[in-house]
């Protein structure tokens, strides 16, 4: 049998049968669906390796048609912070339900560094949760093929520092608005948040009064 090790992170779990799982897994390698059998029996080996908010070193055997075996698993890091706190938590669910789904139409080895960076920083409380989910939202936007534009104006028109703007949800962009509340310093932050992994954002400062902002225009540009 045909056994494949890797690092995972468990997306979904559902129970089948009376001890078993079907697990969906994301790997550097793309996504893959497993079922781990008897995991659910008190005395299981591979149950303390598939929690979720957690990165796993599993190894996939061959089974049935598209559903492999999970034949071995382990614990690397588990982001036992997450579970304390509410929004936090919330959030991180919420990130793995959205990836399980774009995920099922759109298989890429993307989708794991995405996950993976954002749990890691969510386990750090000192990290803003808005900055975590700006970023993921313009990168989800961004995977699916809608690109936040932070060069250029619904008109087509270049970004001016000297000037306000909003989001205009239906022209999914920014446009001039003497009223509007994304200045030049909101449009830094997306432009550093569209171009840069977590970790590097992570050591830019001064953003704080900014990312709800930011957020808002993330969010509903992610329409999710």
């Amino acid at each position: 049998m045909n056994s494949t090790r890797t690092r995972a992170i468990v997306l979904r779990r559902t129970n089948y049968g009376e001890a078993d799982r079907v697990l969906d897994l994301l790997t550097p390698s793309g996504r893959f669906s497993v079922m781990a059998r008897g995991v659910r029996k008190e005395k299981s080996k591979l149950a303390g390796g598939i929690e979720l908010f957690a990165v796993c070193d599993v190894v996939l055997g061959q089974g049935k048609g598209d559903l492999g075996v999970l034949t071995s698993a382990r614990m690397v890091s588990f982001y036992r912070h997450i579970l304390d706190d509410y929004d936090r938590m919330n959030f991180a669910y919420e990130v793995l339900a959205q990836v399980a789904k774009a995920s099922s139409s759109l298989d890429e080895p993307e989708w794991y560094d995405i996950v993976a960076e954002v749990l890691a920083a969510l386990d750090v409380t000192s990290v803003p949760i808005e900055l975590v989910q700006t970023w993921f939202y313009v990168r989800i936007a961004s995977m699916l093929g809608d690109d936040l534009n932070t060069q250029r104006d619904t008109s087509g028109s270049r970004l001016d520092s000297d000037k306000k703007y909003r989001y205009d949800t239906t022209e999914k962009g920014l446009v001039a608005d003497e009223a509007g509340y994304i200045t030049a310093e909101h449009i830094k932050i997306l432009r550093l948040v569209g171009a840069k992994d977590l970790n590097t954002i992570l050591q830019v400062g001064g953003m704080g009064e900014y990312l709800p902002d930011c957020l808002d225009v993330a969010r509903r540009h992610a329409s999710l």
